[in-house]
């Protein structure tokens, strides 16, 4: 395994991170998985306090006992299930300072080595948000705090006003919005960069086509064609939408979501497959046209 560092932190991370929102529900399926990906090198563990409403930061608690020291576990704040089922959402700090005690118990940690604002509007009180972050950064609850956003103008203000390690977004073939200026303005500003969705929810590798954030189902099907034909023998479709983005230099670790030990087995064999080549590179770029933000600017 290859780690990087977040952004400026003291954060090292595996270039590919657990998305743990995917894991089973069941100890007993969930565990050997997470057992699996960390004894071959995976250290980034990212989960949030709705993920099948706290179960999934409870399983991670239990499977990482007498392994924490050596994980980075990441965890977000902002969302909040009503009666419903639906989500509402609460940046404020009283929130913020509530939820993350029940993180630590679920979780069975003293603290959470990075902890995200799980969304992010720009008509949100960003300050009082900032405050809460940097208050639990003082209590030894956090190590370091991020977003995670797909807003450039929600990136920018947090950028500019907090002390933010970190950027979890969705960035893949079909989502390349990032690379209009977000992921230049990142690394620019020495913030680390977690992708999230690098496959498009299996569009790129498995999946039957459909429409996607606005992109026509024969489209989307065109940049799944392009992955097959630029993996060949070399790679495979996982493989080769996972080093996309992790050969953007502002991306630190892409996080994916796995639920058996064949799927951390495939996404962990990227770090040895072949970079893609420039020729490569533009045959999946040109694909199709790339999306551009429409809102949020």
């Amino acid at each position: 395994m290859i780690y990087t560092a977040v952004g400026t932190s003291g954060l090292m991370v595996s270039r590919i991170g657990f998305g743990c929102m995917s894991l089973p529900a069941n100890e007993g399926e969930a565990f050997p998985v997470l057992h699996h990906a960390i004894a071959n090198g995976v250290n980034y563990l990212d989960t949030a306090d709705i993920y099948n409403d706290g179960v999934n930061e409870e399983i991670i608690g239990k499977a990482i006992k007498g392994k924490r020291e050596k994980l980075v576990i990441a965890s977000k704040a902002g969302n909040v299930r009503n009666t419903t089922g639906g989500l509402d959402w609460d940046p404020s700090k009283k929130h913020i300072l509530q939820s993350i005690e029940g993180s630590l118990r679920r979780l069975q940690t003293d603290y959470i080595d990075l902890y995200q604002l799980h969304g992010g509007t720009i008509n949100d009180n960003i300050d009082e948000t900032i405050e809460a972050f940097e208050l639990l950064k003082e209590q030894g609850k956090i190590r370091y705090y991020g977003i995670s956003s797909i807003r450039p103008n929600v990136i920018r203000e947090y950028v500019m006003r907090s002390s933010i390690i970190s950027v979890m977004t969705q960035y893949s073939l079909l989502d390349r919005r990032p690379e209009e200026d977000t992921l230049e303005f990142l690394l620019k500003n020495n913030i680390g960069v977690l992708v999230r969705g690098s496959v498009a929810q299996g569009l790129l590798i498995n999946k039957k086509a459909k429409d996607y954030l606005g992109i026509s189902a024969d489209n989307v099907a065109k940049t799944a064609k392009a992955v097959s034909d630029v993996s060949g023998q070399t790679r495979t479709a996982t493989q080769t939408a996972i080093q996309y983005v992790l050969q953007n230099n502002a991306v630190s670790s892409a996080v994916v979501g796995m639920r058996t030990k064949a799927q951390v087995d495939e996404a962990l064999q990227t770090i040895q497959s072949p970079a893609l080549t420039d020729e490569e590179m533009a045959l999946l770029r040109n694909a199709v046209p790339p999306l551009v933000y429409k809102e949020h600017r």
